[in-house]
């Protein structure tokens, strides 16, 4: 699935690269996103084949080219996964449903006027006005500081981050210095330990 308020014309061009042979989602207006409380890219959910999840969404590489600011190797998730696949529910990397619940958590308010301010920025965008969306991104970015997909989102519609937000993507990531861009995805064993 792909995150973008600009919708095929700007996904579309990296899709085409890939040429998957599976269907590509592009989630123009951050439906799923604010559904799944999703804040980067990549992330990754596990939904079983009866639509439950068994993993919440963390952190999904499919390869090391970020370690640089990840701070970690795509390697454990993918063999989670692939644990996962060949096991299905038995793998020790579905959560039991004590720790599913313990990750699974209602989203503060804050997040929810975030989701709301951010949605209207997009609205506004959409219609010709971008200048009358700048305050809802910034708005939306205060009460959500940590989620990057509002940065990114925001910052690609302004013809000059700098001048609209006193910053850019770059710049932001730079002020994390030695703290992961990225939360590494908590793949401790805790299959079944309370049944």
């Amino acid at each position: 699935m792909a995150q973008d308020t600009g919708g095929a014309r700007d996904a579309g061009p990296w899709i085409a690269k890939a040429n998957p042979d599976f269907t590509v989602l592009i989630d123009q207006d951050q439906v799923v996103t604010r559904l799944y409380g999703l804040v980067n890219v990549p992330t990754g959910i596990w939904i079983n084949e009866q639509g439950k999840i068994v993993r919440p969404p963390e952190v999904a590489f499919s390869d090391d080219r970020f370690e640089s600011f990840s701070h970690f190797k795509s390697a454990p998730y993918l063999n989670a996964v692939r644990d996962w696949v060949a096991k299905g529910e038995q793998s020790e990397f579905v959560l039991s449903e004590a720790e599913l619940r313990k990750r699974l958590t209602p989203e503060p308010p804050e997040r929810l006027e975030a989701d709301a301010e951010f949605t209207l920025a997009e609205y506004l965008y959409h219609a010709g006005h971008g200048e009358a969306a700048v305050p809802h991104f910034k708005e939306a970015q205060r009460l959500a500081p940590d989620n990057w997909n509002y940065k990114r989102q925001a910052y690609l519609f302004s013809t000059n981050p700098e001048r609209d937000y006193g910053t850019t993507f770059a710049k932001e990531v730079g002020k994390l210095g030695d703290k992961p861009y990225y939360p590494s995805p908590n793949l401790a064993p805790t299959k079944k330990q309370n049944q």
